[in-house]
């Protein structure tokens, strides 16, 4: 076999691979050996048909079986011999012409992985911001559940409804006079004052009362997701069946026990501790996007192109499917249409910063342990149907790319554990808002960042929150900077679009 190196500059390299006809054909000839015996053939015993006829049978797919394994066999001896480090797969391609009994003339041409000085980690500074959980928040937390469990009782004949009580109507929503696709219902409640409906719907039907037929104005929001229905002003035909008032609420060890559980007091410390994980998780991010601002300010190295590619293409797959679910998409599509080199060195950005990543934590010995591999195989396995997972599972364990794509996530978490036990820490004490904002702020001049971006948003298990208008995803955001931690990069994550029916407007 005959390797020489044809180009090398920068990061790409081209080698002419030349594998001699006499080694194809010995391999092909050791495979006809090694299955002549189990060759079944009229008018011979068994083992006993002769390897001339075993060829002249399977000797077209014999050979182009070696030919894929002494081209495989041939790559390798090329990294090895050349000690390169592929950064994605080698293109390989077979000359013209080729036949059996000929030379097989390869051409190959890849890039390789830069090689990054170990940075030093005297000198990390990050600041961690805190938000403390207080008894008022927690207060609030067992108001949001009482309010889901919230029990009304008919009012007395002829109540006025007022804020606070609930109303069960029959409606029928109108645009220009014709009753419009899910605009009508039928027995449905109402909570006056809840906000649940568009704006203007529940706060004209305070002062109704059982019986009552109106009809009520309402414009709906011009971020409505309905395009049809957006900004338009509407009509809704209105019935009140009933009126009910709230049962008082009292939150107390019985209150606790409706909901399974031991006491008041064992509620109020689940729900601190979910604040509190809540808050910490937006603490995380705050410090890992510091973090990594820092690390990227203080280094700047060539990085493959192919890498940056895979990693735009995710980024932009990712922009181009959310633009899709806007109200004008083709709006949305010119928008991102005209940031596309913002995302390109976006990517640029978090290949180089998974590259310096995995250098930190193979230089410290950081690694994902076997355990710890199986377990998120067998996580990733639970979204899928029972009778696939156990394939998922065979598949991820035979297939190197399937596990590093599966092993980044967690390896560049580990490492960022590693760098916040090596950087001097100040904790300072702030508000959810001030955390928030601090996690949205632009990282510096350096760093190109979307114009556009959507506020960080923690789950508080908030009935009554009203969903955001829905924006392509804008940012390069802290957790999938690195994600190309072990020299691959993660599929971006997909949101899926929340959608409401006309009638329920912005009900949560």
């Amino acid at each position: 076999m005959q390797i020489v190196e044809t180009s090398n500059e920068g990061l790409k390299r081209a080698y002419a691979v030349t594998i001699p006809a006499a080694e194809i054909a010995a391999r092909v000839e050791g495979e006809i050996t090694k299955i002549a015996p189990q060759v079944r053939m009229p008018g011979f015993r068994p083992g006993k048909v002769p390897a001339n006829l075993v060829k002249k049978m399977h000797g077209p797919a014999l050979h182009q079986e070696a030919l894929q394994t002494t081209i495989r066999e041939a790559m390798d001896k090329l990294v090895a011999d050349h000690q390169l480090r592929p950064a994605m797969q080698p293109s390989v391609s077979l000359g013209e012409g080729y036949e059996e009994g000929k030379d097989a003339e390869l051409t190959v041409a890849l890039e390789v992985l830069p090689k990054v000085e170990t940075p030093s980690l005297d000198g990390l500074k990050l600041d961690k911001l805190v938000v403390p959980v207080t008894e008022e928040q927690v207060d609030e937390a067992v108001n949001r559940i009482a309010a889901g469990q919230k029990k009304f009782t008919d009012a007395e004949e002829g109540a006025v409804a007022k804020d606070g009580d609930q109303l069960i109507i029959d409606f029928v929503g109108k645009l220009d006079g014709v009753a419009f696709e899910g605009g009508a219902g039928e027995d449905q409640p109402l909570e006056l004052g809840a906000g649940r409906f568009i704006p203007g719907f529940e706060e004209q039907l305070v002062g109704t009362k059982a019986g009552d037929e109106t009809v009520i104005t309402v414009t709906f929001p011009e971020d409505y997701p309905a395009a049809h229905l957006a900004g338009k002003e509407t009509t809704f035909d209105i019935t009140v069946k009933a009126v009910k008032n709230p049962g008082e609420f009292v939150a107390d060890d019985e209150f606790a026990k409706a909901l399974g559980l031991e006491s008041l007091e064992m509620l109020r410390g689940l729900l601190k501790g979910q604040l509190e994980q809540e808050t910490a998780g937006l603490t995380r991010t705050q410090m890992k996007r510091a973090l990594l601002d820092q690390l990227a300010a203080g280094h700047d190295f060539d990085v493959p192109p192919s890498m940056v590619e895979a990693e735009f293409g995710q980024i932009w797959e990712q922009l181009t499917q959310e633009a899709q679910n806007e109200e004008n998409p083709e709006e949305a599509l010119k928008e991102i249409e005209a940031e596309k080199d913002d995302y390109r060195k976006i990517a640029e950005r978090r290949v180089r910063l998974g590259l310096l990543l995995s250098e930190i934590g193979q230089a410290n010995g950081v690694v994902v342990t076997a355990q710890e591999m199986e377990m998120l195989i067998r996580q990733a396995a639970q979204q899928y149907r029972e009778q696939d997972r156990q394939r998922f599972i065979d598949y991820v364990r035979s297939e190197p790319l399937a596990a590093a794509q599966l092993r980044a996530p967690l390896y560049e978490d580990k490492v960022v554990d590693f760098l916040f036990d090596k950087a001097e820490v100040t904790e300072r004490e702030v508000t959810r808002e001030e955390l928030q904002a601090a996690i949205e702020a632009e990282e510096g001049e350096g760093d190109v960042k979307p114009a556009k971006k959507k506020a960080a948003k923690a789950a508080e298990g908030d009935a009554e929150a009203k969903p955001a208008k829905k924006k392509a995803a804008k940012k390069a955001d802290a957790e999938g900077e690195a994600e190309a931690a072990e020299g691959e990069a993660k599929p971006a994550k997909k949101k899926a679009a929340a959608k409401k029916t006309p009638a329920e407007g912005e009900d949560a």
